[in-house]
């Protein structure tokens, strides 16, 4: 019997101990995924981004500057391609600070799209789905909050932009070295043998270089042979360099595409015919197959992990306090580790997706995530700060303004929704999203769709109607926002203020309450079609319509009672 127990526990330990580097291995080509599909919706949307970015005058509308750097941002999947745009622009001039302001901060939306892509793999598990999917759109709302209340004051008195030129006078810059890559070194070597991008090509389109129009952004080779006389030394007939894979091939800017600045290396798609387009339409599939089995991987490895005494110790750790009276420090303590993590990735993305299946799991909860989260979006800005600080003098007070614009929104962002427990908003919308989420599977892909692409691209086309147009939509929505938000409180709080009609909203039809029947209608096509495709026999199919509508009129009375509540 004890021979039994020790076997048991040398087997333990030996799986233990297997697993732990599996855990890194995944991990690794976790963030490898996550950078080739920046990569594939470069290739895919990025040159619709650089064109965009062209629009000089539409970009003065400080709206239609936000919505740009949302759209740019989620299209190249990089808020660091779509900053360096921006500062390019500005240091070239063909941007002004005001302007660029705006489109920062829509970077700043843009770039949690991908935490809340990689909460969609945990789907599977309700409960984990409502944990992760809180956890990753906690970013989100906290962006949101903090562009409805900085924006206004931005075009109205300036704040960040009379901040940063504050700072730009009070010290003396001067060029220093590049930002660090650490996460690229260990990266790049499984990255670039997939692909490679010349992201200056996106930077010239944007600023308006015509002869940038028809380059690829893949680095190619133009290949050209050269003939060799017997006895002869062979000689380069191009002053550009010569493949290391084609000994006899050089390099021609003018074929294929190709320009000087392509450096040699060696990808998959180094002589591919495809358009950019084609390629970067593979490589999103396959990243996101990766991304979907790692992760799908991780979450399986993490649970036989961190199970039982081994979760609840990590969970405690890291959940934990410190003890009275200074219990506050240990979320400030979460600010300054997500800050100091990004700064070591060279990433927000990345981090806040790590953190994602971790949040699902329940070992980090969403109150320990949100410090973590704003934490993060700083130490993304201050990899911003030193990116800009190795720019050339021309270009230094430029780019520096621009990134500590960047800076100021998110530190003015944590002051404005963290110090002051009653002001955390972002996590109780989160958990209400979360919540939605779990119940109604297909409203997560709704919200991806209308937060970062539908209504964006909505309110970025009213924008180029003018200033009278976009009012007259945009103002009497608002305040339809805005009354509604006002009676649900009060509803909630002192329903003996309102008038008896406004006391709940069973006045108003179903579809307007509640999404029940969205997913009725939802379920019932999807269970149509399949009826079509004879994948599941008819007599199911009408036994569930039965029980859906039984359960449709108890789900609404239930809902409804919750309201009259």
């Amino acid at each position: 019997m004890e021979n039994q127990s020790r076997l048991q526990g040398v087997k333990t330990v030996a799986s233990t101990l297997y697993k732990i580097p599996l855990l890194f291995l995944l991990l690794y080509l976790f963030v490898c995924s996550l950078d080739i599909l920046s990569s594939a919706f470069q290739l895919a949307g990025g040159r619709v981004a650089g064109d965009i970015f062209q629009k000089n005058a539409i970009l003065s509308n400080p709206i239609a500057g936000l919505m740009v750097g949302i759209l740019v941002t989620v299209l190249v999947q990089s808020s660091s391609t779509s900053t360096s745009i921006i500062v390019s622009l500005v240091s070239s001039g063909l941007l002004d600070v005001q302007s660029a302001i705006p489109i920062i901060m829509g970077s700043n939306i843009g770039t949690s799209v991908t935490n809340t892509i990689v909460a969609l793999m945990q789907a599977g598990e309700r409960e984990e789905f409502e944990r992760a999917f809180s956890g990753a759109t906690v970013h989100d709302c906290f962006n949101w909050l903090s562009v409805l209340v900085l924006l206004p004051l931005e075009a109205a008195a300036g704040v960040l932009r009379r901040l940063s030129q504050a700072m730009i006078v009070t010290l003396q810059l001067s060029s220093g070295e590049e930002a660090p890559e650490l996460l690229k070194v260990l990266t790049e070597p499984l990255t670039k043998l997939i692909i490679q991008l010349d992201k200056s090509v996106l930077t010239a389109i944007a600023t308006g270089d015509q002869s940038m129009q028809n380059v690829s952004l893949v680095k190619h080779w133009c290949q050209t042979t050269t003939m060799k006389a017997k006895g002869s030394m062979e000689k380069e007939t191009d002053p550009f360099r010569i493949s290391p894979l084609y000994p006899r091939v050089t390099v021609q800017p003018e074929r294929r595409g190709c320009h000087p600045h392509y450096i040699q290396g060696r990808h998959l798609f180094v002589d591919c015919s495809l358009s950019d387009v084609g390629i970067g339409l593979i490589l999103l599939a396959c990243s996101l197959l990766g991304l979907c089995s790692c992760l799908i991987l991780l979450v399986k490895l993490l649970n036989s992990l961190l199970k039982g005494q081994v979760a609840s110790a990590i969970s405690n750790i890291v959940n934990t306090d410190f003890p009275y009276p200074f219990a506050w420090l240990a979320d400030y303590l979460a600010i300054l580790v997500g800050a100091g993590m990004t700064f070591l990735v060279q990433s927000s993305s990345v981090f806040t997706s790590a953190i994602t299946p971790l949040i699902g799991i329940d070992v980090i909860s969403i109150e320990r995530a949100y410090p973590l989260t704003l934490g993060s979006n700083l130490g993304t800005t201050t990899t911003a700060i030193l990116a800009a600080l190795a720019s050339p003098g021309a270009k230094l007070a430029a780019s520096t303004q621009v990134a500590l614009c960047h800076f100021f929104f998110n530190l003015i962002g944590i002051l404005l929704w963290y110090p002051i427990p009653a002001t955390r908003l972002p996590i109780r919308m989160a958990c209400a999203l979360g919540k939605q989420t779990a119940r109604y599977r297909w409203f997560a892909v709704l919200y991806l769709l209308l937060g970062f692409l539908i209504l964006p691209s909505i309110i970025f086309a009213l924008s180029m109607s003018g200033w009278k147009v976009m009012s007259g939509i945009l103002v009497p929505v608002i305040v339809l926002i805005i009354f509604i938000a006002t009676v649900n409180v009060l509803q909630a709080h002192k329903p003996d203020c309102l008038p008896y009609r406004l006391k709940n909203w069973e006045f108003l039809p179903a579809w307007m309450i509640s999404l029940q029947p969205l997913d009725d209608l939802i379920t019932s096509v999807t269970l149509w079609m399949l009826f079509q495709d004879k994948q599941y026999p008819s007599y199911v199919t009408r036994g569930y319509y039965r029980h859906l509508e039984q359960t449709s009129t108890e789900e609404m009375g239930k809902q409804l009672g919750g309201h009259r509540d």
